[in-house]
């Protein structure tokens, strides 16, 4: 009977460290794709800006309504249709439409070439770094713990135009943690976060100076 106890006991235990390991491992994995989910979420957004000031820079301009792609294809597949109506009008009139349709064609096109510097700017707003890259690069310059509220005040102050929130940095945080890429430090009740990479140099930096110290 006592065998049947501890089997049981045995089998418990090792059904418990199961799931003890597997929550943790389920809500790790929570955090780094609520992580991922704020980023792109943030370059949603930024797209979508990019595209209201491209709008706006279209209409300042005076230029027509970029067509969408589709639309665009089933107005080409239609202009075949009045040429061959037109087949049997005299050669002096066809002359003078295609001239008219050549003219139009040189308008359109010289009207489309102030679009130029909009590509420039979309490009150059394309290229600004994500808010993972920037929690990142500023974990990394600093040589103290940070917390999720001293790192969004910092970047909201240095990139006013994003918008930065305290809840989208906290899961940006928690995501890099998740990645390795940072480490989370309890001090009281607030929680700080340090780069991996700073971390290393802090403890390389302690051991250098050991030496010296004992001398």
């Amino acid at each position: 009977m006592s065998q049947n106890t501890n089997a049981n006991t045995e089998l418990t235990s090792q059904y418990a460290a199961q799931v003890t390991s597997d929550l943790e491992r389920n809500a790790k994995e929570q955090v780094r794709i609520s992580a991922d989910i704020a980023a792109l979420q943030e370059q949603l957004s930024a797209l979508q800006h990019d595209h209201t000031v491209l709008v706006n820079v279209q209409q300042a301009l005076g230029l027509p309504p970029t067509p969408v792609l589709p639309a665009a294809t089933s107005e080409s597949a239609t202009v075949p249709t009045p040429r061959r109506k037109n087949s049997a009008e005299p050669v002096g009139k066809r002359t003078r439409a295609k001239e008219s349709a050549g003219t139009q064609s040189r308008t359109a096109g010289k009207r489309s070439t102030p679009k130029k510097p909009a590509d420039k700017t979309a490009a150059a707003k394309a290229a600004r770094p994500t808010l993972v890259e920037l929690v990142r690069s500023h974990l990394t310059e600093q040589s103290e713990p940070r917390s999720a509220a001293d790192v969004a005040t910092t970047l909201g102050q240095a990139h006013p135009d994003r918008g930065i929130k305290i809840t989208v940095v906290r899961n940006t945080l928690e995501g890099l943690v998740a990645k390795n890429q940072a480490q989370r430090t309890k001090q009281g009740a607030s929680v700080h976060y340090t780069a991996s990479d700073a971390a290393e140099r802090t403890a390389t930096t302690a051991q250098d100076e050991a030496p010296g110290e004992a001398e």
